[in-house]
């Protein structure tokens, strides 16, 4: 009876083991059939990416700024290398690296699947190092830059592995980049080729190189603004400074320097501080450089008049509310035009220019109005990355010294692209304008298309005459007879304003009298405007005594970028 009972017992747990199995069997086949077919499927094939050629980057003139080119890298595979002395001194035969320095390279390399040991062979090397045993050639792309430092916060870089890390590269990075393609082959248990995957499978993905891109910035414009600006900087050993030159009818930016500046090839050698394109990513307190874009507005609304005398108080001018206000180097001026106050750039004749246009429950909406139409406060949605909106604050939080100081530059943060934009659009007759760096891009089959761009609002920002005006007498006159003399050139007229702006004091009120930022922005021929240029030196060293305003510091150089520019323009 007993010996029955083992016996059903064992048929038992034999039946059950056999329901097990066959559950088990169950489950594999048909609940984890595609879970192990890819496990399958990923040992016997092997993947190999390739990877696109970037985007070459242009300048207007199709001159290169940036472009990737192949290089063959020799390397060995330390793991699989049983004799490393034999193998070195056969790869030192083919190559210029002499065995001893190979030997190393492989018996130090922590990485035990790849050591570099030939960048930019050649292809006889290429193919008698991959004969050897344990040695492997690799094709990658290059980025090169051509020109060096010249277009730097422009075009901006990559990374080791070809992202792009700033300027263009990094906000063109997917159109510069394209897609890489994965091909996939039958691999040995050593994950070694031993046929192609059959065409047509949807393994193989296709490559599509990226797509070029040409700019608006002319190289030789851009040297001409290089050089002096950095001959400037060096000479009043500023902390930095940069230079923007445009076309005011089209937005287009022809030069775009900041200072100091960097190698994109060696980019990551580079000071973190020399990186930022402070054209875009700085604001500052713009000082008399905003004098002309608030009498335009003053003007425009019917504040104040051309023919107008205002009182600008003999050089002192206080009152409740709004506190004292100077002139710079203690002038005293008595009853003077519009014109004459931005020929002499007096703070008090602009101090009282915003209190008649601030009259009234909606005057000082007039004025923020007419600033933020200007561009001020906001971005100017230039195809750059980085770019800060500056600082205008809403009239809510205005006091009396916000409609007497924002008049003369103070109160308000600018950027060094929201001038260049504010003044187009002076430059230009008064309709508003975007600034952009990218022209157009160029496609796989060489077709070169250009970027369409949203239409700018309609209508004028301020009334053509008044804009005429501001440039062609008001402007003119500044640099015939004011404070931007040494912008005179022979050839053309220039109109252009100087502004020399104190740098707040950190954590603490007030200005500081030792540090400025010295700018000058201009334009020619006033006629008939081709070009605005835009210099800002940040902090010149006052103790050097050779002047620190921005028409000692800065008008000279835009000056010098002016007349060289039109020159070349009359030759193309």
């Amino acid at each position: 009876m007993k010996s029955i009972r083992t016996i059903i017992f064992f048929l038992f747990v034999l039946i059950v083991t056999f329901v097990l199995l066959a559950g088990r069997c169950l489950y594999l086949q048909y609940f984890k059939n595609e879970h192990f077919n890819k496990l399958s499927k990923s040992q016997q094939w092997g993947f190999k990416l390739q990877k696109p050629r970037r985007g070459v980057i242009l300048d207007r003139r199709l001159r290169v700024l940036a472009a990737s080119n192949r290089i063959q890298t020799i390397f060995a595979e330390p793991r699989i290398i049983k004799n490393p002395e034999e193998t070195a001194r056969k790869l030192s035969s083919i190559l210029d690296t002499g065995a001893i320095d190979i030997y190393k390279l492989i018996k130090e390399s922590k990485n035990p699947g790849f050591v570099k040991i030939e960048t930019s062979a050649e292809a006889k090397q290429c193919e008698a190092a991959g004969k050897i045993y344990g040695i492997g050639v690799q094709s990658t792309w290059e980025r090169n830059y051509p020109m060096g430092s010249l277009v730097s916060h422009v075009v901006g870089f990559t990374s080791l592995d070809g992202r792009g890390l700033e300027g263009v590269e990094l906000k063109h990075d997917k159109q510069l980049r394209g897609s890489a393609a994965q091909n996939a082959f039958l691999a040995d248990a050593f994950r070694r080729p031993v046929q192609p995957y059959r065409l047509g499978e949807e393994k193989n993905q296709k490559l599509t190189d990226g797509f070029g891109i040409i700019l608006t910035i002319d190289a030789t414009i851009q040297n001409y603004a290089r050089k002096e600006l950095i001959k400037q900087y060096e000479n009043y050993e500023a902390e930095s400074a940069v230079a923007i030159v445009a076309e005011p009818k089209t937005g287009e930016i022809l030069a775009m320097v900041s200072i100091p500046d960097f190698d994109p090839a060696k980019a990551r050698f580079a000071k973190k501080e020399n990186l930022r394109n402070r054209v875009v990513t700085d604001q500052f307190e713009p000082g008399s450089i905003l004098k002309p874009i608030v009498a335009a507005i003053a003007l425009d609304a019917g504040a104040v008049s051309r023919s107008e005398k205002i009182f600008c108080e003999n050089g002192s001018y206080s009152g409740k509310g709004f506190g004292r206000i100077g002139e710079y180097g203690n002038h005293n001026y008595g009853n003077m035009t519009v014109k004459e106050i931005l020929i002499k750039s007096s703070n008090i004749g602009m101090a009282k220019i915003g209190q008649k246009l601030c009259k009234g429950r909606d005057g000082r909406k007039i004025l923020y109005q007419g600033l933020t139409r200007f561009g001020f406060g906001k971005k100017t949605g230039i195809d750059l990355p980085g770019e800060v909106e500056g600082l205008l604050w809403p009239v809510d939080k205005w006091t009396g010294y916000s409609i007497t100081r924002i008049p003369f530059g103070q109160e308000i943060s600018v950027t060094a692209i929201q001038l260049v934009r504010a003044f187009c659009i002076l430059a230009n007759g008064g309709y508003c304008v975007s600034p952009y760096i990218v022209k157009a891009m160029i496609d796989n089959d060489g077709k070169i298309i250009k970027l369409t761009r949203p239409p700018p609002p309609v209508g004028f920002v301020i009334k053509p005459q008044v804009a005429k005006w501001i440039v062609n007498d008001a402007l003119t006159a500044v640099v015939n007879e004011g404070t931007g003399k040494r912008a005179k050139l022979e050839k053309w007229q220039v109109f252009g304003k100087t502004g020399t702006a104190n740098i707040a004091k950190k954590n603490q009120k007030g200005y500081s009298q030792d540090y400025y930022v010295a700018s000058f922005i201009a334009g020619a021929p006033a006629e008939e405007p081709e070009i605005v240029v835009l210099v800002s030196i940040r902090q010149p060293n006052k103790k050097l005594g050779k002047g620190y305003t921005g028409g000692a510091v800065a008008s000279p150089v835009a000056a010098k970028i002016i007349e060289k520019t039109l020159n070349y323009l009359e030759q193309r």
